[in-house]
Parts: structure tokens; C-alpha cells; sequence
């Protein structure tokens, strides 16, 4: 595609100076080159792409970095870097040296908050609005959130905070039916009875108004005429504002659209064909060593149960969900919930299997201690991307685990050395009152053949480390 519009903005600016009817124009420009980029180096891609047409409304409409746009986790936000400033480096994203996959204060005026972990963009925005008002300031603030961070309890208190203390700020609910993973059935019900409440003819808006809220929409995520509108009509609203818009991730690339949770997060693939262009590799990762692992214990033991916080793919239990549904909890972005959903399971003579990343596992640490520690209950917590992780940056590496679960009483913390050790840990936890341990992102060394598990005569070995307090 030949860029018309796309090499002429370095700010937003630069943006509002291109005529509204083009606008369009500049959102296959700036989808086309999302896609030429990532494709190249990798990067989250589905959720940027279903994000265009609402990141050119925004940054035309609103004057930031004077406004303040929070977005919530930051998936969505590849456009945002682009209008920003951060064209010409969005081909090192990701990378030593390069821009964060993130929006990161310290890399631009335009990202307003750290983000990367879901849940945060209203709490953020309301700090932000009371201290705007505190001092007597003039601007909007406006949190982007996504459908799924509607299963976060932080988000749903900074709902309930926002609409007590009646701030000024626009709540933007991007609705794509997506989390990373597919939330179950139920969950997902659950999360969409806020949005679909408010659709109905009978009650428009109910639940949002009784939580305090203007509720306008739903409107159509993609046509970024509709957006200015209904933007230009609502950004002055002295109320807290929610504006729900429905969208469609991987929209303008058909195999996204088809695969959104394939084209999540990717590696290199071919723009064409949409094939991924995988590195030859002479070893299965420990994620996938895990997931065979655990079906293999399940197939032994029916007390051993399975709860993922909307990773299933990532952390290695598609095969278990599948196999096992009935034994399988993807209970959404609620890693909190997760913990203490786990030692309830336990305390009635389950074994349940915790799989979350380890950097996710810190959003549920009063959990770990106050139930599963104190109770001694048997919770294995399979901490995948343990380490340093690489292209996600400081938010996701899986660093402090061995420190902020060596110190709990009772907690067996244990990392593999190989395949191997990891079956035998898996096999062996179930056993001890409560049990951590720790999934490498890199590959595992291909040094032998994986055996069957069984328990070692000691889980105390060169590749553990233990605690009994």
C-alpha cells in the first residue's frame, strides 16, 4: 500500500491537521503498517488492529498529552505509539534497546501510566481526576478499557469508586468479545450481563446509571465518523461517562479475524499466507512438557484439577481442557479469585493445579498466604514464565518468585533443571501441604528422554529449593 497520509504525522497534531473525510484513509494506512511491522518482528497484533479507527478518534478529538489516556493493559495501544511520535521506531519494538510493548511514562509524554498488567485503567484515571481537581486544573481524562477487564475485581472497584465520587472522566469500553484466551461460557455470560443489561430496550443503561454512570451506546467500534460524534457529544460530560463501543479484534486482516487468539500475540509470519515463520527447535518448550505432564497425572489420579486466570494457551492446558473439561476452571482475569477458588478445591480432598505466570501470581499474594498458607492446603501453583521473559519487559518478567515465596510458611518452592525434574515435581507436589514451582520461558535442555513420572526419593536436589517454616 502506498502511504499517503501515515509518513506526515509525528503527533497527534500533525493528525488533526488531515481532513475529517480522510480519516478512513488513514486508518487502512495505519493498519496495513501495523501488520508490515509485526510481521516482521513479532508483537501483540489482533488487539492493535481492532483498535485503529478508536485510537485516531481519540488522539483527533482529545489534546493529549495534555489529555490523559490510560489504556488497560496496553495490547491495544501499537496505533497510539504510531500517531505519537513512534513511527519510525515501532520496527524495534519490543527489543533490547527499542520501545516497550507497553505504553511506559518514561518512554513518551503520551503514555499517561505504566501499564501491561489488566485491570488498572479506571483506578489510574480516577487518581488522575481527583488530583486534576484537587489543584484546580482543567482536562479530560479517559480510560480505554477492554470487555474482559470487566472480570477484574480492580476494575469493577474503580467502577464502583468512580461513580460514588462522580468525577469527570470517560470510561471507553471496547467490546470485542475477547480476552486472550475465550472466557467460559459462563464467565463470559457473566462479564457481558454489565454491557448486554444496557442494550435492552426496557432498561437502556440500567446497571451503568445505577452505578452512577452516563451510559451511551453501543456504537460501531470501526467507523471513526460515528466515533467523532459521539466523542465531541460526550467528552464535556460533568458526570463519569461510559461509552461502549463494539469492535472486532484482528479487524482489516482476514486471518486474524478468523484466529484472534492466534494472531494475539506473534511471532514472524507471512502477511499472505498468515503462516508463522517458526525458528527450528530441537526440544518441546517446558510449557508444553507441563501440559502433557498433568494430563498424564490426571489420567491417574481424578482428585487433580486444572485453573488457568484466561491463559490456557500460554500456560500449557489446551490438551488438559480438552480431555478433562469437567476438571478444567478458566476462571478469567482473576488471579485473586484463582487462589482461594484452588484451596476451597483443596480443603474438600481435591488436588488442584494453579497454572499462572509468575508475574500474574503477585496479584493474588495476600491469597497464597492468608488461605492456601495458613490452611496447609494442598495447592500446587505451576508458575509458568518464571525468569527473565525478554520482549514483554520488567511488567512480565517472572523475577521475585523465589524471594516472595521462599519467605511463607510451609511453601515448597522448586525450579527444574530439565524435563524430567519437572514430571517428577508435578507428580510429587500433590503430596506437600502446599507447593510453588517454577516453569523457565526458555527452553528446556534436551539431555534426555522424558520418563514416566514418579516420585523422587527427595524433592530436595540441586534444581530446589526448600521451605519449612
Amino acid at each position: 500500500m502506498e502511504y499517503v497520509y501515515l509518513p506526515r504525522i509525528e503527533s497527534p497534531a500533525d493528525l488533526k491537521k488531515i481532513p475529517r473525510t480522510e480519516l478512513p484513509r488513514v486508518a487502512e494506512e495505519l493498519r496495513d503498517y501495523l501488520i508490515s511491522v509485526i510481521s516482521k518482528v513479532g508483537g501483540h497484533l489482533a488487539s492493535s488492529l481492532g483498535a485503529v479507527e478508536l485510537t485516531l478518534a481519540l488522539h483527533y478529538t482529545f489534546d493529549a498529552p495534555r489529555d490523559k489516556i490510560v489504556w488497560d493493559v496496553g495490547h491495544q495501544a501499537y496505533g497510539h505509539k504510531v500517531i505519537t511520535g513512534r513511527r519510525d521506531r515501532l520496527p524495534t519494538i519490543r527489543q533490547y534497546g527499542g520501545i516497550s510493548g507497553f505504553p511506559a511514562r518514561d518512554e513518551s509524554p503520551y503514555d499517561t501510566f505504566n501499564v501491561a498488567h489488566a485491570g488498572t485503567a479506571i483506578s489510574g484515571a480516577l487518581g488522575m481526576a481527583v488530583a486534576r481537581d484537587l489543584k484546580g486544573e482543567d482536562f479530560h481524562v479517559i480510560a480505554v478499557v477492554g470487555d474482559a477487564g470487566l472480570t477484574t475485581g480492580v476494575e469493577l472497584e474503580g467502577i464502583n469508586n468512580l461513580g460514588t465520587l462522580q468525577k469527570k472522566v470517560l470510561v471507553i469500553l471496547n467490546d470485542n468479545k475477547m480476552s486472550i484466551s475465550r472466557l467460559g461460557p459462563r464467565l463470559l455470560r457473566l462479564s457481558k450481563d454489565l454491557v448486554e443489561s444496557a442494550k435492552t430496550k426496557l432498561i437502556p443503561g440500567l446497571v451503568f446509571e445505577e452505578l452512577g454512570f452516563n451510559y451511551v451506546g453501543p456504537i460501531n467500534g470501526h467507523s471513526v465518523e460515528d466515533l467523532l460524534n459521539v466523542l465531541a457529544k460526550v467528552k464535556d460530560s460533568p458526570r463519569p461517562t461510559l461509552l461502549h463501543i463494539v469492535t472486532q479484534k484482528g479487524k482489516g486482516y482476514p486471518h486474524a479475524e478468523k484466529l484472534p487468539v492466534k494472531f494475539h500475540g506473534v511471532t514472524q509470519f507471512d502477511v499472505s499466507t498468515g503462516a508463522f515463520h517458526k525458528a527450528p527447535t530441537k526440544a518441546p518448550s517446558y510449557t508444553s512438557v507441563f501440559g502433557k505432564a498433568i494430563c498424564d497425572l490426571a489420567e491417574k489420579d481424578a482428585r487433580v484439577v486444572a485453573i488457568t486466570a484466561a491463559m490456557q494457551e500460554g500456560t500449557g492446558l489446551d490438551e488438559f481442557a480438552r480431555r478433562f473439561p469437567d476438571r478444567f476452571f478458566d476462571v478469567g482475569i482473576a488471579e485473586q479469585h484463582a487462589v482461594t477458588f484452588a484451596c476451597g478445591l483443596a480443603c474438600e480432598g481435591m488436588r488442584p493445579v494453579a497454572a499462572i505466570y509468575s508475574t500474574f501470581l503477585q496479584r493474588a499474594y495476600d491469597q497464597v498466604i492468608h488461605d492456601v498458607c495458613l490452611m496447609h492446603a494442598a495447592v500446587t501453583f505451576a508458575l509458568d514464565r518464571a525468569g527473565i521473559v525478554g520482549a514483554d519487559g520488567p511488567t512480565h518478567h517472572g523475577l521475585y518468585d523465589l524471594a516472595y515465596l521462599g519467605a511463607l510458611p510451609g511453601m515448597v518452592v522448586m525450579a527444574p533443571k530439565d524435563e524430567n525434574e519437572l514430571r517428577h515435581m508435578l507428580y510429587t507436589s500433590p503430596s506437600w501441604p502446599s507447593a510453588a514451582w517454577s516453569i523457565p520461558a526458555s527452553k528446556r535442555r534436551r539431555n534426555s528422554r522424558p520418563r514416566e513420572s514418579e516420585p523422587p526419593s527427595s524433592t530436595r536436589g540441586s534444581s530446589s529449593r526448600s521451605t519449612r517454616n
